[in-house]
């Protein structure tokens, strides 16, 4: 092989590390570049969002199965690092590893007899966590604070450093997202990612080729979970303040919308598909009067024109243009 044929088959081989230091570096530099706390308030929200949907879209994309309810795990991680840590007074980085254990075991139980269903039936019943979670912290006033919400929860920190400003929960909340992005893609490129794929693709030829259906789709819900927790916790100590309405029914729809429009199956196109909904309040001012509207017309143009998602689509495009191009070179 040549030279140019050398590079070309070390970057493809090694294109998702490359591609993951591009980010990193990134993000790194971004703050030297843009110092603006309003924009820095995005881009940390948009992490927040892009770790509950890499962990939805394995259940979705991967599992092939469907969630309407992940605002629920996303909210129980909030409230229950707010209640550790102002109300029992435990420490905030220990509060948050140990709720998201116990969100764990909540989807545990609850994956157990759910995910017996499929279809409409899985919607549905996690359509009806959602509403069971959200009506639970909007009315236990004693604990959660009702419709005021829970304020006075305390900052992450690390010895003297605080990670109280925006610059600093850059760094943090970029972290987080940047390990739960190389974990997800490394376990969809190990056998279990694999078995998983099968699953989707058709369940009952996944069990006649030895996976455990059951067992994938109640490990995978539960470690969605536990990610969504782990997102929860973070914007509780990232914004000292949680309010029920963040963690509602409408909250979860826009996730699945956010895997959708970043393209199902695609861990990257998780962060896109996060960055995208986040950020397009700021592109549209009509968008506060007409939300649903918009999310729903997003939804359905994406479902029509590209269903396999943007990231996924625009990528596949690229490769059969590029393909095409190769072709006519080598006929020419």
């Amino acid at each position: 092989m040549t030279g140019r044929q050398n590079l070309l088959y070390f970057l493809s081989l090694h294109r998702t590390g490359l591609f993951a230091t591009i980010m990193a570096a990134a993000l790194i530099l971004f703050p030297y570049i843009e110092d603006n706390p309003y924009t820095l308030g995005l881009t940390n929200l948009i992490a927040i969002n892009a770790i509950v949907v890499l962990g939805l879209n394995l259940f979705i994309g991967y599992a092939g199965q469907i969630s309407l309810g992940h605002a629920a795990f996303f909210g129980l991680g909030a409230y229950g690092s707010a209640i550790a840590t102002v109300t029992f007074g435990l420490p905030p980085w220990p509060s948050m590893f140990l709720v998201a254990a116990l969100v764990g075991l909540v989807a545990l139980g609850v994956g157990i007899p759910v995910l017996r269903l499929s279809g409409h039936y899985l919607a549905m019943a996690t359509l009806g966590l959602n509403y069971v979670v959200h009506t639970i912290l909007l009315q236990w006033d004693e604990v959660t604070g009702g419709p005021s919400g829970f304020a006075g929860i305390p900052s992450l920190s690390v010895a003297d450093v605080v990670f109280d400003d925006p610059v600093s929960l850059h760094y943090l909340l970029w972290g987080f997202t940047m390990a739960c992005l190389l974990l997800c893609l490394n376990l969809v490129r190990s056998g279990v990612g694999r078995g998983l794929a099968a699953l989707a693709g058709d369940e009952t030829a996944a069990a006649s080729l030895g996976v455990d259906t059951r067992a994938a789709k109640v490990k995978v819900f539960v470690l969605s979970a536990v990610l969504a927790s782990l997102a929860g916790s973070l914007f509780a100590h990232c914004y000292s303040y949680v309010s029920p309405d963040t963690f509602g029914i409408f909250t979860s729809t826009d996730m699945v919308i956010m895997v959708v429009v970043g393209g199902m199956g695609s861990i990257w196109g998780s962060v896109f598909g996060a960055a995208f909904l986040t950020l397009l309040p700021e592109w549209m001012e009509v968008f506060d009067t007409y939300k649903d509207f918009v999310h729903g017309g997003i939804l359905v143009l994406v479902l029509m024109f590209l269903p396999q998602g943007l990231i996924t689509g625009l990528t596949d495009m690229i490769r059969v243009r590029m393909a095409l191009w190769r072709r006519d070179h080598a006929a020419a």
